[in-house]
């Protein structure tokens, strides 16, 4: 599997067999300027303009935003509900987690997930290997709610987003007040392209510089 982060929280997931799945498009208000993906299935979490820009992706795609299961023969996809704010939606609305079972490994989309964790959706998420989520804070977790799922998850490999880039146009939190709070995990600085299969379990994955 390989990852690309495009910005954000928008990300390109390719399987071994070229399948695509696209994440999250934010639109160029944010300060990324990502266009013409193209995909076949195009995963959204929430209506907001920094994470619901379809018109972002190109080609024969299946769009999902909505919660439910979703079989797409070697990819397997679920979305389960959460919310935006710990105010049960009633800041920001809902939120959709998207569990993605590709290539032997379970990765976890967290969306603008700003709930309180609660032990049914542990349950629910399982053994994950990769998990995808927001710590900067403002309009989702935190840096440190985000160390607290992490810690009680135990994800093999973290890629944190929804963080404050020389790019983003908006304010959010510094990646680095959620890595000086991170332990256990030894933090890697990648490229924006990761082959999941040449990354040890127990590490985070950062994006630092040339963003979009």
């Amino acid at each position: 599997m390989n990852i690309k982060w495009l910005g954000h929280s928008c990300f390109l997931i390719s399987s071994k067999d070229g399948k695509r799945i696209f994440l999250d498009p934010c639109d160029r208000g944010t300060g990324y300027d990502i266009h013409d993906i193209d995909c076949d299935v195009l995963l959204i979490s929430h209506s907001h303009h920094d994470h619901n820009n379809v018109s972002s992706a190109t080609g024969n795609y299946k769009l999902i935003d909505k919660i439910g299961e979703y079989d797409l023969g070697d990819i397997k996809i679920k979305g389960i509900k959460t919310y935006h704010d710990k105010e049960s939606g009633s800041k920001r609305g809902e939120n959709i987690v998207f569990i993605i079972d590709i290539d032997g490994k379970r990765l976890v989309h967290m969306g603008d997930y700003g709930e309180s964790l609660s032990e049914e959706f542990i349950k629910e998420l399982g053994k994950v290997d990769i998990m995808l989520i927001p710590v900067g804070g403002v309009y989702t977790i935190d840096a440190k709610e985000a160390c607290d799922i992490i810690d009680r998850v135990k994800p093999c490999v973290v890629i944190p987003m929804h963080y404050k880039t020389s790019a983003l146009t908006f304010s959010l939190g510094d990646v680095s007040e959620f890595t000086s709070a991170l332990e256990g995990y030894e933090i890697i600085k990648a490229e924006s392209d990761i082959e999941t299969d040449d990354i040890e379990s127990g590490c985070v994955i950062m994006k630092y510089e040339g963003e979009k």
